[in-house]
């Protein structure tokens, strides 16, 4: 017997057409179809079965094959399921049968939903019917279920699927969104029933749904429910064909219910598809989830002006801010609101008042877009302030800029440099660029706000900064910056937001808040009478449309010009219920543009391809018409109150009136027409101002990419992003530098581009180093190693290995730190590149420091204190003066050694270095380094100026990273001081932060500083977790000198506990000391007040113990803060691990005794690898003074 066939077929159904006949009526449509028609005319839905075997055709009750005898199954329809009456639930069904009277004989705007089972022939052929019901009903049971929970009808059921009306017989103004909702419920209720049916039969189902929508002519409701209609044009046919082109588990609909459904669901356009019977392709939407918006309100935007009702109170509350700044009492206002409700017209309503006589104004906004682009917002209101033209070359801005700076204030001639950067103005000025990122990113900062400020005493002024929901992080610093300034000022700043946008100023006592509402009753009714006139006739028009609309005014003013074009006086001609009033704002607007004409809304959408703001040259560039045709229709535009000008010098340039009008015009276009629009503005901008190109990097950047111009898209991102970088937002250039590396996988690969891909990793690890984002930063650097690699490129291979060694120390894998430093350190002295060697010297000096091998440390590190000249100030590539930080990293290093004089000569130099340069990074590496020498001394007086000074700094400068560092370390100085209330904050603060980053570049330090805090306090539980946490973190790392202070921190814990084991601590201790050639102090200190202790945690005093040993003992830190230096008598010592915590003079007395006592580690300075270590005589030395300390405790 030849192996059964199962042929594809074109469209495989199972109909449950109750006779095969010659003639017979669409089994959807209801079309009458000719005498032997296959298809249906109207529905193209099959009007017969098909052997699943040899494709024959066979009659609906046929059980075998007349061709082959293959076995057919059933076709019948469940009795339940014959009529809408059996599966109707009640509650709908009464609906229906209430109204069928007003109902039958309606025209009425409808959306068809068809759903059917994909290959249900194939699936049903072998089973018997029973069991084949078994597995069909169920999914028809799902498909209805959809349908009914969003109240739809479901008007047939055709044996594997159905057809459903949503908005008859039961009216629904969101018939459409109802239909998607009900078509994403009902595939995901059959995904899950087909996951059960795969488990348990090894079967799977798939439904295909099509959505269109149209008008329908109810002409009866029988009493079983069952609706006879007539549908207008292609409604049922469109839905039909939608349902048809499905692929299995998928929806399509069409662009009419789209229009209606905008917002409420999230599809993928699909382009232009032919159907038989139209003479034009239909574009084809894919469904493929919910949008955002579940009200019309959330899918509204802002509107343009109508006459301004409802906000008298709002008005004179901005006023009342007015008046309050003329007196120098600045003022912070913010009007927040759903989109639409009418912020910016209350701004603008105030700013066009007589209240603003003799104010100046400046104002800006934000653009959807402009997040990716820095101050974006600050440029657009210096251009406004200066007054700039968009053909303005770089001398006139550079005069107009510097006049007006200097006629303001000629003290703020330092300001000039940072504002033309900003305005993308070469700046020659040497010092300018002798600053860092972060030194022009806070000069630029400072610029602005000085700048405002300063024209606030010439002139009240209001500042206008519109759409923050939109703004970019720089642009936010400096909002935050300038709001601290303004209660002293004659200045308003006006701010608008949705409520999504947070802020920190609401506790200021000059901020105000204003929550704009949707209209009132009263003043619905008077803008609508302004917009439809007077007519008594229109009182149910106007009710119908505030009840649509919630009275929000761009709703109301939408929904008019939807139904009458321009503003002015009208009647009612037709019964209000057949008013086509769309659904939400984006499907009115989608309306107005549709009723353009075509060349008109051309023209509209290619100017939103552009942007909101549209320049003239531009448009006529990339228009497909005569520069006369044109100008015809943007008149047009401008009366329908599209556009408007917004500049007629020296050249025209038009605005959309709405952000959302600008929206929709742009995703109404198809993706292959906003992509060669885009290219073409690409290549439009650079060749009507190919001198300007370096300032339009972002907006080019935009075009290219969109324009899919893969080449240009790589290179005006990383130009952008660069650009970005080198102003300290490095959150927008992480943004352009990733869409470049996505551009540059659509170019061929060459070596050309994979060198380009190494680069922008690289770049993306650097601008991600501020942020923090280790993980990231790893992935990158791990894509460029394997490229360089492949390319066998040796220059980029080792800046990559320096970046994958500080990596590595900052993720404690010190031994790949050490080993990629080496390699880094080969190539470079193999290609004679003294940067590199020099970078990564001073990595490999701080990962061996990190380990513990002190010796090894120093060596590296001197070799780059001893640069001499210009080399000592230079940074070779990095964010620091290298030789400055080295010089700081060797006074870490020879402090724990003890060698104080020598650690605190280095640092200070490191700290001269980097005031002379005026360079804060470095300078944090110095004051860190310069605090905690002194604070290992036992200086604590010096050691909290000099880390107050570095907190401050980074603080100021925003260094992350520092911060954490600097208040762990104050936090021990003030503990140690006695000032506990002061410490705890700091080291909560700094473990938190710590546990949150990670870093291990100082291994277990914030950890060690926090338990000595708490033990200073007697927070003796807290201070034994942090000494456990440190000594296994400091044990997992391989990190031995840290381990040597974890285990003392852990003595001392112990020992003021009365715990057993602290003696076996501190001899651990000792021990690791001896093997990496430290040596202990020997003066024994107290650790802290007996009368400070918790009751549980009091030790013995020794009796009798003489008061005055406290006298010439200072207050000292534990082991990481460790050491004092030698006193001229023998036996005098390095401070010791863990202070003693006696009273200062003037803090109370000294306690009576000493509790505890514990020892220092002081490393002795190796010669060498391997070097000198600790004599036996000096070994024995300790001996006695351990059993003492042994013997005291006891």
């Amino acid at each position: 017997m030849p192996p059964r066939r199962y042929p594809r077929r074109t469209v495989p159904t199972f109909t449950s057409l109750t006779a095969w006949r010659l003639g017979m009526k669409g089994p959807r449509c209801q079309h009458e179809n000719r005498p032997g028609a296959k298809f249906c005319e109207e529905c193209a839905a099959p009007l017969g079965r098909v052997c699943p075997n040899c494709s024959s055709q066979v009659s609906a009750t046929a059980k075998f094959c007349p061709e082959c005898a293959h076995p057919l199954a059933a076709p019948s329809v469940e009795p339940r399921f014959a009529s809408p009456r059996t599966y109707t639930p009640k509650h709908l069904a009464e609906k229906i049968l209430t109204s069928k009277a007003a109902l039958e004989g309606e025209r009425k705007q409808v959306t068809v939903l068809f759903a059917d089972l994909k290959g249900s022939m194939e699936l049903l052929a072998d089973r018997d019917p029973e069991e084949a019901r078994k597995l069909l009903d169920p999914v028809l049971e799902q498909m209805m279920e959809a349908v009914h929970r969003y109240e739809g009808t479901v008007n047939q059921v055709m044996g594997d699927g159905i057809m459903a009306l949503f908005g008859a017989p039961l009216a629904h103004e969101d018939h459409a969104v109802r239909a998607c909702y009900a078509a994403l419920r009902m595939q995901d209720a059959v995904r899950r029933y087909s996951e059960e049916l795969r488990r348990g039969q090894g079967v799977e189902v798939q439904i295909r749904v099509g959505v269109n929508s149209g008008d329908v002519v109810v002409r009866s409701i029988g009493s079983d429910l069952r609706m006879d209609y007539t549908a207008v044009g292609q409604t049922a046919h469109l839905a039909a064909r939608m349902e048809q082109l499905a692929a299995p588990g998928s929806i399509r609909l069409t662009a009419e219910t789209l229009h209606l459904a905008e917002g409420f669901v999230q599809v993928t356009p699909l382009g232009p598809v032919p159907i038989k019977g139209l003479g034009e392709p239909v574009e084809v939407f894919e469904l493929v989830g919910a949008g955002a918006a579940r009200t019309r309100l959330e899918a509204a935007a802002r509107r343009g002006l109508t006459r301004f009702v409802g906000r008298s109170a709002e008005l004179e509350q901005l006023r009342g801010a007015l008046d309050r700044a003329s007196l120098g009492h600045g003022q912070v206002v913010a009007v927040v609101g759903e989109p639409g409700v009418g912020k910016s017209r209350l701004f603008w309503e105030l700013i066009h008042s007589h209240r603003v006589h003799g104010w100046l104004i400046v104002q800006s906004a934000s653009v959807s877009y402009g997040k990716a682009t820095a101050y974006l917002p600050v440029i657009e209101l210096l251009r406004g302030y200066f007054e700039i033209e968009s053909r303005d070359d770089p001398r006139k801005i550079r005069e107009k800029v510097t006049g007006k700076v200097l006629t303001l204030a000629p003290a703020l001639a330092p300001a000039v440099p940072a504002l033309l950067a900003l305005l993308d103005v070469p700046v020659d000025e040497a010092p300018w660029h002798a600053l860092d990122p972060l030194q022009r990113r806070q000069q630029t900062l400072d610029a602005v706000k000085r700048l405002l400020l300063r024209e606030s005493e010439v002139q009240p002024l209001v500042v206008v900064f519109e759409d923050l929901h939109w703004i970019d992080g720089e642009t936010q610093t400096l909002l935050e910056s300038l709001i601290e300034s303004v209660p002293a000022a004659r200045l308003v700043l006006l701010v608008n937001y949705r409520p999504d946008y947070q802020h920190t100023w609401s506790g200021k006592t000059y901020y105000r808040q204003l929550r704009i509402d949707p209209l009132p009753p009263e003043s619905a009714d008077e803008l609508l009478e302004a917009l439809l006139g007077a007519d008594v006739a229109l009182g149910p028009l106007r009710q119908l449309l505030v009840e649509r609309t919630e009275a929000n005014p761009l709703f109301l003013e939408e929904s008019v010009r939807a139904l009458a074009g321009e503003r002015g006086a009208y009647r009612l001609t037709r019964p209000v219920e057949s008013l086509k009033i769309p659904a939400t704002v984006q499907a009115i607007l989608a309306a107005r543009i549709d009723r353009l004409a075509p060349e008109a809304k051309r023209l509209l959408q290619a100017a939103a391809v552009i942007g909101k703001d549209v320049p003239m040259p531009l448009l006529l560039a990339i228009a497909d018409a005569p520069e006369p045709e044109v100008r015809a229709d943007l008149t047009h535009l401008q009366a329908a109150e599209f556009l408007y000008e917004t500049r007629i010098f020296p050249d025209l340039e038009y605005t959309f009136k709405h952000a959302l009008t600008h929206e929709v015009a742009y995703g109404g276009l198809l993706h292959d027409r906003q992509r060669a629009l885009h290219a073409r503005i690409t290549e439009a901008i650079e060749r009507l101002a190919p001198e300007r190109v370096a300032e339009q990097a972002d907006r080019l950047a935009h075009h290219a990419l969109r324009g899919e111009v893969w080449e240009k898209a790589v290179a005006y991102l990383r130009q952008a992003g660069l650009r970005a970088m080198a102003r300290a937002a490095n959150r927008e250039a992480v943004a352009q530098l990733e869409q470049a590396l996505g551009a540059l996988r659509r170019l061929p690969e060459t070596r050309e581009t994979t060198e380009l891909t190494i680069d922008i990793h690289i770049d993306l690890r650097n601008a991600l180093s501020p942020l923090g984002d280790r993980g990231r930063m790893g992935d990158h650097l791990h894509e460029a190693e394997a490229l360089a690699r492949t390319l066998g490129d040796q220059h980029r291979l080792a800046r990559i290995a320096i970046f994958i060694a500080i990596q590595c120390l900052i993720t404690g894998d010190y031994d790949e730190s050490v080993r990629f430093g080496h390699e880094a350190l080969t190539i470079a002295r193999t290609l004679g590149e003294h940067s590199i060697e020099v970078v990564a010297t001073s990595f490999l000096g701080q990962t061996h420091a990190a380990r513990g091998e002190f010796s090894d440390a120093a060596t590296f590190l001197e070799r780059n204190v001893a640069l001499e000249g210009d080399l000592r100030y230079e940074r070779f590539g990095t964010a620091v003066i290298l030789s400055a930080v080295s010089g700081a990293l060797l006074a870490d290093v020879l402090s724990q050694l003890g060698r104080f004089d020598e650690a605190i000569g280095h640092a200070e130099t490191a700290v001269r270095t980097a005031e002379a340069a005026d360079h804060p990074y470095t300078l944090y590496w110095g004051l860190f380094d310069l605090g905690r020498a002194h604070l290992r001394r036992g200086d604590l007086p010096r050691a909290t100026r000099v880390l107050e000074r570095g907190l401050d700094l980074c603080r100021m400068w925003q260094i992350a990273l520092g911060t954490p560092l600097f208040t762990a370390a104050l936090g021990a100085a003030y503990a140690l001081a006695g000032r506990a209330d002061e410490a705890l904050p700091l080291v909560a603060g700094a473990v938190e932060e710590f546990r949150r980053r990670q870093i291990h570049r100082w291994p277990a330090f914030i950890l060690l500083c926090a338990g000595m805090t708490y033990l200073s306090a007697g927070r003796i539980d807290e201070a034994a977790s942090h000494a456990r946490e440190a000594l296994a973190l400091t044990r997992r790392l391989g990190a031995r000198g840290s381990e040597a202070h974890a285990l003392c921190l852990a003595g001392d814990v112990a020992s003021t506990s009365g715990a057993e084991d602290a003696e076996g601590h501190y001899r651990e201790a000792l021990a690791l000391a001896d093997e990496l050639g430290m040596r202990p102090a020997r003066r024994p200190l107290p650790l802290r007040p007996r009368q400070a202790l918790p009751a549980h945690g009091q030790a013995r005093a020794g009796a009798g113990a003489p008061e005055d040993r406290h006298n010439d003992v200072p207050r000292h830190g534990h082991s990481v803060l460790a050491g004092t230096g030698r006193s001229g008598a023998e036996g005098s010592a390095v401070k010791t691990l863990v202070s003693g915590a006696r009273e200062l003079p003037g803090r109370g007395p000294p306690p009576a005794a000493l509790p505890r006592q514990t020892y220092a580690i002081l490393v002795s300075p190796w010669k060498g690898r391997g070097g000198t270590r600790p004599t036996a005589k000096s070994r024995w030395r300790i001996e006695p003074v351990l059993m003492r300390q042994r013997r005291s405790i006891q």
